[in-house]
């Protein structure tokens, strides 16, 4: 290794990576010297090369906080690797639970706006749009003191208001 690059040396970087980087710098150096500048071509090699090997020390240090969710944060006793994946792996679903929360406030306002008292009470108590659990058909009836036909019937019209007025928005 070059004596005046020792101070590069760091355990946490691979030296292979280091000697590989610094090669780099040496052939940039030599096909870009140009004599008539005055200067000795193993002066300007060693800038070069040390040049090289500062702009990968910055880059690593950019990269430093940086974290992947390939990065493996343990290993089992059989050399499995465990990643920060498996860990936090969860779907992102920010974008369809963005979309859903925005219908959802669309049907509850089109529920209010453009039905009757009753056949909003009927949509809120079966598609559990009050923050309840949806009832079935039978259920709501009681609630009433309808047939579940009658309810069914109810229920139908009102959907058809709601997806006519959605249709029209």
């Amino acid at each position: 290794m070059f004596q005046p690059f020792k101070k590069y040396y760091t355990p946490n970087a691979d030296q292979e990576d280091l000697i590989s980087i610094g090669t780099i710098g040496l052939i940039k150096g030599i096909s870009s010297f140009d004599p008539s500048k005055g200067a000795r071509l193993a002066t300007y090699a060693a800038r070069c090369v040390e040049n090289e090997i500062l702009m990968y020390f910055r880059s690593q240090k950019k990269l430093q906080g940086e974290v992947s969710l390939s990065d493996s944060i343990e290993t089992d006793k059989d050399g499995n690797s465990l990643m920060l994946m498996d860990v936090v792996g969860v779907d992102d679903t920010m974008l369809e639970d963005l979309h859903d929360r925005d219908n959802s406030i669309r049907i509850r306002h089109l529920v209010q706006e453009c039905l009757t008292e009753r056949e909003a009470q009927i949509i809120r108590l079966r598609y559990g749009l009050g923050g309840g659990i949806p009832q079935t058909q039978r259920e709501v009836a009681k609630v009433f003191g309808i047939s579940r036909s009658y309810v069914s019937r109810i229920e139908k019209r009102a959907l058809n208001k709601l997806e006519e007025a959605l249709g029209t928005e």
